[in-house]
């Protein structure tokens, strides 16, 4: 880049990151922002599924840091506290518990032993171990968001992540039982999302008292047969995740699988479209957020494989991450708290397209924090 080495860019980059979230905490605080709009993160309740994102930023950020910043500790620490409402509230629970707490309670404790925070994501874990359905053997999404609607039997792509929190209490407690139905659930997932050629379904809905297969829906992507790229991030880092965990050869072949169609698809920036398979105008949106996220994930891949084929997965998260940095981000804008711009959260319902997305940010940062080995990573 410019002539700079691959350390060079990468240690700008993660200053410029920990200097623009320095001054965004400012404004934010302990808060919970989502997607940015006219330049400034909008603000949402604890209960919303990326509660656990920014915190989880302060704290990588914070990790890698050297002597760290005590600052960014206690927002993060703060935010942390405020979730206690939700997660003894339980009314809003649903399959998100490990993007929520994984990034805040498991990342305290694995950071500072916190014993408050490790009781934290037992409960957590609890939870969403009890969302499982045994006749599908799936963990159960959503709650109805309307009177009368029924979500009981809709599984989805993004729990592949949230997986590891279960993995996690199984190792914290001693008690195999979380980490048997996140063996299941992802089972489930290589045997229903997972097309042969690498893309993924966002969305299987099941008959919750049988556990057949009854439709397969398009989601976030523009089709039920499209390929919505951050469900395919989703894929590729959760099963590289779910192997971390267990050493199954399945979850890593399956996870390699989805990484070619990933990479194989990406255009010439490096960074994906919203879905690999819309058309036309539509088809040339960009989605960061799915770029950083797999990122993250193919640097996670590419430590798990043979050496004679980790360059594939690891020069592919290089060149995404570079051009995140080079031509997504925000770093001469101090009017955009957002780090990376052009992200696509939900493009079916016209929500939040084109702007920068809080996870998006995370998973950059994350990213970065795995070229450097500034661990450690929250998942694992």
């Amino acid at each position: 880049m410019n002539g700079m080495t691959q350390q060079e860019w990468v240690e700008e980059a993660w200053n410029q990151a920990l200097a623009k979230t320095k001054r965004n905490s400012q404004r934010i605080g302990a808060a919970f922002p989502h997607a940015s709009q006219g330049g400034k993160y909008v603000l949402e309740v604890p209960s919303w599924w990326t509660a656990g994102f920014w915190p989880g930023m302060l704290w990588q950020l914070y990790a890698g840091s050297g002597a760290g910043d005590g600052g960014l500790k206690a927002i993060a620490e703060d935010c942390e506290q405020q979730l206690d409402e939700v997660l003894d509230g339980y009314g809003k629970l649903d399959h998100d518990l490990g993007f929520m707490w994984l990034l805040t309670s498991v990342a305290n404790y694995k950071l500072t032993g916190a014993e408050a925070s490790r009781i934290r994501g037992l409960k957590a874990a609890s939870h969403l171990a009890a969302r499982f359905n045994l006749k599908g053997r799936y963990i159960r999404a959503w709650n109805p968001w309307h009177e009368g609607e029924d979500n009981s039997g809709v599984a989805i792509i993004d729990c592949s992540m949230n997986t590891s929190l279960l993995f996690w209490a199984s190792a914290v407690s001693g008690d195999p039982r979380y980490r048997h139905v996140a063996e299941a659930h992802m089972d489930t997932v290589l045997e229903h999302f997972i097309r042969p050629d690498g893309s993924v379904y966002h969305i299987v809905n099941f008959d919750p008292e049988t556990g057949e297969v009854l439709e397969k829906r398009g989601g976030q992507g523009y089709a039920p047969e499209s390929a919505w790229s951050r469900g395919s991030a989703w894929a590729l880092y959760g099963l590289a995740l779910a192997y971390h965990h267990t050493g199954k050869q399945s979850y890593l072949d399956a996870s390699k699988q989805v990484a070619h169609f990933f990479i194989t698809r990406l255009p010439e920036d490096h960074v994906p479209h919203w879905d690999f398979r819309a058309p036309g105008a539509v088809g040339e949106i960009r989605d960061t957020s799915a770029g950083s996220c797999a990122a993250s994930g193919l640097l996670l891949l590419a430590s798990q494989v043979e050496a004679s084929e980790a360059h594939v997965y690891r020069n592919a998260a290089l060149s995404i991450t570079e051009s995140l940095y080079r031509n997504y981000g925000t770093w001469d804008d101090d009017g955009e708290e957002g780090l990376l711009l052009h992200g696509t959260s939900n493009y079916p319902e016209n929500r939040n397209i084109d702007v920068p997305l809080i996870y998006g940010d995370f998973f950059y940062v994350e990213a970065l924090a795995r070229i450097r080995d500034a661990g450690p990573f929250y998942w694992e």
